[in-house]
């Protein structure tokens, strides 16, 4: 059956895939027939994410990211990949004036700089090959949709929506897309137990024309585009995936 959007004979390495978007994204792309690498620092979560794929000669790698230690060993045990889903992050919501250096660091190393040296890694090792696709999980907060005490998180993200649109530059002469998506609130773990109260989420989710939240799928659904030869021409963009919510902009 003519399909534009099948991963079949293409690997795929998810990071973050212990959890929310990167769990999601990795189940879907086995789905459509890729070979999934899920790599995540907590054992216990990721091997639920494994267990839960279908098809087969899948690979399940425990790594921190900010741990190039574990980065290199990790990339050691790779095969050639067709993809890359740099999808792990962390945000912490202060004020500006409660910001505290050990905190910012670590958003930052989180979510832009061990997602730029893990790419960086991967080709200086000719792991990711010519006609590859790299998709990171940016956010609507780095396309100018910005909340108050987010800044951390905003600079850190718009880090990777700036780094990937000269990576798409570079790598073009050898084929290799680098796409962004730019997610809205996604019903994730990620926006429950922190300062934001339930009753914030309920008022913040009437501001999304489609009514809701985006759920996990949504997201996944737009990498895998980013991923599929669908999206052969496609490199440099951040795509805003919110539900609508940046038609108030």
């Amino acid at each position: 059956m003519y399909n534009p959007f099948t991963l079949e004979n293409k690997t795929i390495l998810v990071t973050g895939a212990s959890s929310g978007i990167g769990k999601c994204t990795a189940i879907e792309c086995s789905k459509l027939g890729a070979r999934v690498i899920v790599t995540a620092r907590n054992e216990e979560r990721l091997s639920a994410t494994f267990s839960l794929l279908e098809g087969e000669g899948h690979q399940c790698i425990v790594c921190d990211i900010n741990n190039q230690e574990q980065v290199n060993d990790m990339i050691g045990k790779l095969p050639e990949i067709q993809g890359v889903v740099n999808n792990a992050g962390i945000t912490i919501a202060k004020p500006i004036q409660f910001i505290k250096e050990e905190i910012l660091s670590n958003i930052i190393q989180t979510n832009t700089i061990s997602p730029i040296l893990l790419l960086q890694k991967l080709l200086k090792k000719k792991v990711l090959k010519k006609n590859a696709s790299v998709v990171f999980t940016s956010s609507i907060a780095a396309t100018g949709e910005v909340t108050v005490g987010n800044s951390m998180y905003v600079a850190s993200k718009g880090g990777i929506t700036s780094f990937i649109r000269c990576a798409a530059l570079e790598l073009g002469a050898k084929q290799i897309r680098v796409n962004a998506v730019c997610p809205g609130m996604v019903d994730t773990p990620l926006i429950h137990g922190g300062d934001v109260t339930a009753e914030q989420l309920a008022e913040n989710e009437k501001l999304y024309p489609l009514g809701r939240f985006g759920k996990p799928e949504d997201i996944a659904w737009a990498i895998i585009y980013l991923l599929s030869d669908a999206s052969n021409w496609v490199t440099g963009i951040n795509m805003i995936v919110d539900g609508g919510f940046s038609v108030h902009a």
